[in-house]
This record gives C-alpha cells, structure tokens and sequence, in this order.
C-alpha cells in the first residue's frame, strides 16, 4: 500500500500539468486594437450638442460672439491700433490665448455692456429721462471700449514685474549652471525645468524656437519685445554680444549676475525709502482722526457742557 502512494502522488501532478497546458492553450490571446474597438463601441455616443456643452463658457458663447463683432470694430481701427494691441497681448503673455481678433470682440462687448447699464442706471433708475439715458448710454459705449486696455495694462505691468524679481535668481541658477560645465542652452533648459514664471515661460519659448532652427541669437532677441524690462534687456544683449565677439559666457553671467543682486538691493533700499512718506497718508487719513478724537473727544465735551451750564453764556 505504501509503494502505491508516490504512484498516486506523481500521477495526480501529471494530471494538474495536463489541466494546466491545456487551460493556457484553450484561452485566445486578446487583440488589443480589437479590445479597443469593443471598448468604443460599447461606449454611449455622445452627441455634438454634449461635446459643445463640454466646453468652457468662453469658449462656447464669447469667443464666437468675439468673433462676429470683431470684423465690425476692426472697420473702425487703424493698423497701428492694431500692432500696438498685438504687442501689448503679447507683453502680458497672452491671456486666455486670446488672439486680436478676440480682444477687438471683447471690447465691442464690454462697450454694449456699460451703454445698456449707463442706460437703465440714469433712464430708469435715477429718472433722469429718455434723452439724458440716451447721452450718458454714449458715454458708456466709450468707458466699455476703454475699460479693457486699462485691465490689459495692468497685466501688462504685473507681468513686467514678476519678470523683474525673478531675473537675479534665473541668472544665479543659470549662471551655476554654466561654471558646473553645462552648455549655454542646456543651462537654460534647467532653468526652464526648476523655475516657474513669466520669465522662464519666455526661455522656454527660445529654446523651443531654437530646436526647430531659429537660431539662437534670433530667439534671445525675440524677447526683448515681449517683455520690455530693462534688466532683462541689458542681460540678453550681453549674451548675444558675448556670442557674437567670442567672450566666455561664463565670466558674461557671474557679471551680469552681480550686476543684477546690487540693482536688487537698491531697489529694495529705495522701496524702505519710499515707505515712511507712504504711511503718511493712512496715518493723517485714517489714524489721526481715532486719536483726536479718542483724546480730544472729552475735552470738548466738558467744554459744551460747562458752557451750557448755570455760568455760561445762557446762565
């Protein structure tokens, strides 16, 4: 009895070997191209009307409304308008990807905006009459053309100050880079891919124009237009001039670099200058007023009722 057992043992393994081979053998590999028109077919259509409402807002009413209006308010401008807006959309980095066509709708809008507002404010609401409504509606469709540059300049300026404060520590990093023995373009795609910000969105755009073969040069150049800081200016005519007479970079950057941490500091130093005489006007507005009155309240209280007591004036 004992010898049957490894007889039993060897045969119930051949046997699991055998269901084994043959279950592998039985399963049909999957197609994935196949699996994955199974997987889009079971999927539910959608149709054109769901994708249109899967889309931003913007996108699905103002930009096709921006659009129409554009080609009316375009009759209206000068090409020079038009040049000077495509260089201020670029300045502040284009927002909302917005292209002039876009921004020339939006200012036709915000002008129909403020005239019907103006309109119902000062004809129905103050009652100030038909007519009355019908002039300052005029006035409203100038505000409504002007109040977008006003937000463009802004960001324009906000832009233009980021890039600013971010200059010294891009070029330190850079300027690290460098001496650590990476290539001038290597050192500014790590840049690119440690820092965050206006500044490294424009040096990520030039290195991109210079692998499809803008050369570089071109590319550093190109930035000066759409940034216009002064800093930054001064700093890419360094390097092309550098390039351009056979400098070493190395020694153009560790400059500019110091040049760049002292600018730092004197306006840093004349911000602190600046700050007492911009205290000054909360201090007179807003201070002073709580204190006279805190301390010069009483007084004037015991002053009224002294003189209007039994040996004042009326007594």
């Amino acid at each position: 009895m004992e010898s049957l057992i490894p007889v039993l043992v060897a045969g119930a393994a051949a046997l699991a070997i055998l269901f084994i081979a043959i279950g592998v053998a039985g399963s049909s590999r999957v197609d994935p191209v196949q699996a994955r028109l199974t997987q889009l077919g079971s999927m539910q259509a959608k149709n054109l009307e769901e994708l249109e409402l899967q889309a931003p807002f913007f996108e699905r009413t103002l930009r096709p409304l921006a659009g129409r209006l554009s080609g009316t308010v375009a009759r209206f401008t000068s090409s020079s308008f038009t040049a000077r807006t495509e260089k201020s959309l670029a300045m502040a980095g284009n927002p909302g990807d917005l292209r002039i066509s876009d921004w020339l709708g939006i200012k036709a809008i915000a002008s129909g905006v403020f005239a019907v507002l103006f309109f119902l404010i000062f004809a129905f609401a103050l009652n100030a009459g038909v007519v009355v409504g019908i002039l300052l509606a005029a006035v409203g469709l100038v505000v409504g053309y002007i109040a977008p540059e006003f937000w463009l300049g802004r960001r324009v300026r906000a832009r233009q100050k980021a890039i600013l404060l971010q200059i010294p520590d891009a070029l330190d990093l850079l300027t690290i880079s460098v001496r650590a023995g990476l290539g001038f373009d290597a050192a500014l795609a790590k840049v690119v891919e440690k820092m965050q910000g206006p500044l490294v969105d424009e040096f990520r755009r030039a290195l991109a124009e210079v692998r499809v073969g803008k050369a570089r040069r071109d590319a550093l150049r190109d930035i000066i237009p759409r940034t216009e800081v002064p800093a930054l200016t001064n700093f890419i005519g360094a390097i092309i001039q550098a390039e351009q007479l056979g400098v070493s970079i190395s020694k153009v950057l560790q400059v500019q670099s110091e040049q760049l941490r002292i600018e730092r500091r004197q306006r840093a130093e004349e911000m602190a200058a600046k700050a007492p005489i911009k205290m000054l006007f909360p201090l007179v507005g807003c201070i002073f007023p709580s204190l006279f009155i805190v301390i010069l309240g009483p007084a004037i209280i015991l002053i009224i009722k002294n003189l209007a007591g039994p040996g004042g004036p009326g007594g």
